[in-house]
């Protein structure tokens, strides 16, 4: 038993081929919005992020958090866990604000920002970061130029 160590295994399945691609901010959002659950979008913060191959195709969209009214926490180690597991290329980070505010805080572009550093060492593009809404309007970080 003393040198015995846990095995680790790793697996990712596609169920579906990729098809709906991204070409711009608001294709991004109508697949994410209608992808949240309209039961919850104006109650409590959560994370998200759709994950992308080379082509900008969705492979799938991954919630990383839920918090409370006004925020959620997100660890960026579990983020970029999933983006290699899933061997994805790009991401649109995403998460919305039940008050239906669409100007991003400080914590919201720290948390971009340092999410952007950590992806240049891991050759990952983050294409975008949306904040959506309970009425379906979102703002995106790329299209004002913040990103």
């Amino acid at each position: 038993m003393k040198n015995k160590v846990n095995e680790i295994q790793v697996s990712y399945k596609e169920k579906l081929k990729a098809s709906l691609s991204i070409k711009c901010s608001s294709d991004a959002n109508e697949i994410i919005f209608n992808h949240w659950n309209q039961n919850t979008i104006g109650l409590h913060e959560s994370f998200k992020i759709m994950l992308l191959n080379n082509s900008n195709k969705v492979k799938g969209i991954y919630e990383l958090s839920s918090g409370g009214i006004t925020g959620t926490l997100v660890d960026i180690r579990i983020l970029f866990a999933i983006v290699l597991k899933t061997l994805s290329t790009g991401v649109i980070l995403v998460h919305n604000h039940p008050s239906n505010k669409l100007i991003p805080s400080e914590v919201d572009k720290k948390l971009t920002e340092k999410i952007v550093k950590a992806s240049k060492f891991l050759d990952v593009a983050v294409l975008d970061h949306l904040i959506i809404t309970p009425s379906g309007e979102y703002y995106s970080f790329a299209d004002n130029g913040i990103l």
